[in-house]
């Protein structure tokens, strides 16, 4: 994989989990593709983990 899609993907799950972490839904994934769309929903749902083990 190009490192350039790669960073786009990372960035993607790290914006999915600050979303997460701050507790916003996950229907605001503002992503369409469905590369970036499961890599935002999957740092989302390990935001949802780590605020539910803290809560």
């Amino acid at each position: 994989m190009k490192r350039q899609k790669r960073d786009r993907l990372e960035r993607a799950q790290s914006r999915g989990y600050q979303a997460g972490i701050v507790g916003r839904s996950k229907e605001i994934c503002p992503y369409q593709s469905l590369d970036a769309r499961s890599h935002w929903l999957g740092g989302w749902r390990e935001a949802m983990e780590v605020r539910a083990v803290n809560a």
